[in-house]
């Protein structure tokens, strides 16, 4: 199902991005303000930089958002590994019980 979102969703991403270039080919210049150079590219390469830029910036701000949560199930999930083990350890050092012996459920063949 996720696959199938993904392609519903970039599909047609790609196509608008495809079309966007195809019809902004006109060379730009751009200048790097502080420093005196300039880039002279097509306008969608530009573009699609900035886009990709602001993805990117968007995608680890999300990540470093999750930073506090994921350490919070990390830590969870090995106290309940280290409580587990110690378990383990407590059976294994106790001897097991005496149970007594169960009765035979079919008579002796004589």
């Amino acid at each position: 199902m996720g696959r199938l979102i993904g392609w519903l969703i970039g599909a047609p991403l790609a196509a608008a991005a495809a079309v966007f270039a195809v019809a902004n080919r006109t060379s730009v210049v751009a200048d790097l303000w502080p420093l005196p150079w300039s880039v002279e590219a097509p306008l969608y390469l530009f573009v699609l930089i900035a886009l990709l830029a602001g993805f990117l910036a968007g995608a680890i701000a999300a990540w470093a958002s999750s930073l506090a949560a994921r350490r919070r199930v990390r830590t969870k999930a090995r106290a309940e590994i280290e409580s587990a083990r110690r378990e383990a350890r407590a059976q294994a050092a106790t001897p097991p019980a005496e149970t007594p012996l169960a009765r035979p459920l079919l008579p002796p063949f004589a």
